[in-house]
C-alpha cells in the first residue's frame, strides 16, 4: 500500500556506498541516491493495518532484461540508462524527523471498517427514482448513490441515516420491513502492499526463476487474455505498460492521477520494457476503486461492486483483487456470479500476520488466495495465513513500476497475487477453454511445495510453478500456434 506524498527528504550521497550486484555473468552496477519523494500510509483496524511506510532514495539500477526468447518488444528492445527505482522504507507516519522506527499503535473501538451513517442495500430489479426515494424517506433514510448491477440482477443504494441511530440498526430494522433484498454495512477494504523487506543479493525479479517464467513464456505469453485490475488507478502511459490497457474506469469518478499501488500491480502482470511482466501479453482493465485517504488508499464495498459489474460487462478472463477487508455478504453475492460466468477470481491473503482472522474477498470460497514469500522461500512476516490460503508466491522485494516512468521496489501478498494472475493469464491464453475451477486445481497441483510436506496454511499448495500450471494445461489447437509469437 502506498499513502499520500509527504514531500522530498535530504538528498543522500552514496559515498563509498558502491554495491557490486550481479547479473546473469556480466557487469556491476553502481547504485546512486537522488532525492526522495515520501509516501505514508497506514491501516485502518489492526487486523487489516501494515506497517506505514515511506518511498525512500531512487536508486539507478538496470533491471535485469530476461525477456522470452519468442517476444519481441519494439521499441523497448534495447534497456538504455537505469531507471529510477523508488525503494519503499519503514518510517513514522507523523512528521517528527525522529528515529526511523516502526510506530506501535493499539486497536481501538474507532477503527474504521465500515462507512459512518451509511447502509448499503439491495433490492430486485431496477426500481424508480421515485420508489427508491420512497423506501428511503419510510425509513428516514436519505439516497446517496445508486446503480443497477447486472453483475447480481439488482440494483444497490447508499443511503444515509441523517439521526443518531446506529449503522447496526437501521440494516436491523431494514431487514426486518422486508422491503429489500438485503441490507449491510458499506464495509471498508484496504490495499495491501508494504514496505521493502531488507534484502541480499540481487532481488532484481528474482521471482522469474523461482516461477519458471521465462521456460512458461515459450509455451505462452497470455496473448490477449482479459485481465482486470481493481486497484487504485494505473499510469497508462509508462513505458512498461504501453499497448496493455484495454480498457479505463474510475469508480470513484475522483480524476484523480495514477497510484503508485495500481501500476505497481499492472506492472507484475503485464510489464515488457526493462521488465518481464507475468503475462507480458496480456490486456488489462484498469480499474480504479480504491482513492486517496489519510489512512491509507481505500474503498468501499459498493466501489468494488461497481468495478466487478464494468469487469464483467468488459469481458474479463481473471480480475485481480489485491486490497483486503472484512466478510461483505453483497460482495460475496458478486463474486459468485463472477465465478459462474468462468471469471477466474485472485486475491491477496492480506497482511495482518498470523493472528489475523480471514479477510476478503480472499476468503470466499470463489477466490484463489495467495500467500507472499521472499527470495528464500520464507514467508513474508506479515503475510495471513490460514485454510483459504490456496497459493504462494513472490511478494518480497519485488521491482515493478511506479508512476512517472519511475521504477519502486515493494513488498505484500499484493504483489503474489498479481503473479498468480499473470499464470492464470498464460494458462487461459493456452486453451481459452479451462474453467476457473481447472485452474485453480492445476495451479495447486503443480506448485513447488514449501514448509511441512504438502498443503499447509502459510504456502498453500506451495510456491506457484508457471511452468508447471502452463505446461499441465492441454493447449487448444489455435493457441499452441499462436500463444508464444510475436505480438508487440
Amino acid at each position: 500500500m502506498i499513502g499520500a506524498a509527504r514531500g522530498n527528504r535530504s538528498l543522500v550521497r552514496s559515498a563509498g556506498g558502491i554495491r557490486i550486484v550481479r547479473w546473469a555473468a556480466v557487469a556491476a552496477v553502481i547504485f546512486s541516491a537522488a532525492i526522495p519523494q515520501a509516501f505514508a500510509q497506514s491501516y485502518g483496524n489492526f487486523f487489516m493495518r501494515g506497517p506505514s511506510m515511506n518511498i525512500g532514495p531512487r536508486i539507478n539500477v538496470n533491471p535485469s532484461v530476461r525477456y522470452s526468447p519468442n517476444i519481441r518488444y519494439d521499441g523497448y528492445g534495447d534497456p538504455g540508462p537505469g531507471p529510477r527505482v523508488l525503494r519503499e522504507v519503514d518510517r513514522p507516519v507523523s512528521s517528527n524527523p525522529g528515529p526511523r522506527r516502526a510506530r506501535k499503535t493499539t486497536p481501538s473501538a474507532t477503527d474504521r471498517t465500515y462507512v459512518a451513517k451509511e447502509v448499503l442495500i439491495e433490492v430486485d430489479g431496477n426500481p424508480t427514482d421515485a420508489q427508491a426515494d420512497a423506501l428511503a424517506r419510510r425509513h428516514r433514510l436519505t439516497r446517496v448513490q445508486s446503480q443497477n448491477f447486472p453483475l447480481t440482477n439488482s440494483t444497490f443504494f447508499r443511503w444515509r441515516i441523517s439521526d443518531g441511530r446506529s449503522v447496526d440498526d437501521v440494516v436491523r430494522e431494514l431487514v426486518a420491513g422486508g422491503n429489500v433484498k438485503s441490507a449491510q454495512r458499506n464495509n471498508i477494504f484496504r490495499l495491501q502492499q508494504s514496505a521493502a523487506a531488507k534484502s541480499e543479493g540481487d532481488p532484481a525479479q528474482y521471482a522469474l526463476a523461482k516461477m519458471r517464467l521465462p521456460e512458461a513464456h515459450q509455451l505462452s505469453v497470455g496473448t490477449d487474455v482479459v485481465v482486470a485490475v481493481i486497484d487504485s488507478g494505473i499510469d497508462v502511459t509508462h513505458p512498461e505498460l504501453a499497448g496493455v490497457i484495454a480498457g479505463t474506469f474510475d469508480a470513484l469518478n475522483s480524476g484523480e492521477g495514477p497510484h503508485a499501488h495500481g501500476t505497481s500491480i499492472a506492472g507484475v502482470i503485464a510489464a515488457h520494457a526493462r521488465l518481464m511482466g507475468t503475462a507480458p501479453s496480456s490486456r488489462l482493465l484498469a480499474i480504479r476503486a480504491f482513492g486517496a485517504q489519510k489512512g491509507g488508499a481505500e474503498s468501499t464495498s459498493f466501489l468494488v461492486l461497481k468495478s466487478l459489474d464494468y469487469a464483467l460487462s468488459k469481458n474479463a478472463q481473471v480480475i485481480n483483487m489485491s486490497f483486503a477487508g472484512p466478510h461483505d455478504p453483497a460482495m460475496e453475492r458478486g463474486l459468485a456470479a463472477a465465478a459462474a460466468k468462468g471469471i477466474v477470481l485472485v486475491a491477496a491473503a492480506g497482511n495482518a500476520g498470523a493472528k489475523s482472522p480471514p479477510l476478503y474477498p480472499a476468503a470466499d470460497r470463489n477466490v484463489i488466495a495467495v500467500s507472499a514469500t521472499d527470495q528464500s522461500d520464507k514467508l513474508f512476516a506479515q503475510s495471513n495465513r490460514g485454510s483459504y490460503v490456496a497459493i504462494a508466491a513472490p511478494g518480497v522485494d519485488i521491482l515493478s513500476p511506479a508512476p512517472d516512468g519511475k521504477y519502486q521496489m515493494s513488498s505484500g501478498t499484493s504483489l503474489s497475487a498479481a503473479f498468480v494472475s499473470g499464470v492464470a493469464a498464460l494458462m487461459i491464453a493456452r486453451n481459452p477453454n479451462i474453467t476457473p475451477v481447472d485452474v485453480r486445481s492445476t495451479l495447486t497441483a503443480t506448485a513447488r511445495d514449501l514448509g511441512p510436506k504438502g498443503r499447509d496454511d502459510q504456502f498453500g499448495a506451495g510456491e506457484a510453478d508457471a511452468l508447471g500450471a502452463v505446461s499441465a494445461v492441454s493447449a487448444a489447437p489455435m493457441a499452441a500456434a499462436s500463444d508464444n509469437g510475436v505480438k508487440r
